[in-house]
């Protein structure tokens, strides 16, 4: 019998307004990030389905799990995953599971590693 597991998604403030201002330019992004959490985050870590998307950030010196996702399916962006969203987030083995979403950026736009070494540090 499988056991029915699940993943607490959380997003930091900081996230939100990154995801605010890309969803003016991608009207799609909210419900692409859902299918995004709801998939991939939940199949790599609860089913342990691989995927060459998801890399796990290392070499920042904090204790937490961080993984970012170098391919993320935007449909106002054409709907392929190369779309150039890039999706930041830490996971906790728990129980329960969870996973924090950090930073949302468009092609590096954003890259602020400084935002995650405050953050779990």
């Amino acid at each position: 019998m499988t056991q029915n597991k699940t993943i607490e998604i959380t997003r930091l403030p900081e996230f939100n307004k990154d995801l605010k201002k890309l969803a003016k330019r991608f009207g799609t992004i909210e419900a692409d990030l859902d299918l995004f959490c709801r998939n991939v985050i939940y199949l790599y870590h609860v089913d342990e389905v691989k995927n060459p998307a998801i890399k796990r950030i290392a070499g920042l010196g904090v204790e937490t799990s961080l993984y970012k996702a170098v391919r993320f399916a935007c449909r106002g962006l054409g709907g392929g995953s190369q779309s150039g969203i890039r999706v930041i987030y830490a996971f906790f083995e728990g129980p329960p599971m969870r996973a924090e979403l950090v930073e949302i950026s468009y092609k590096g736009e954003m890259e602020n590693q400084d935002r995650i070494r405050r953050r779990y540090g």
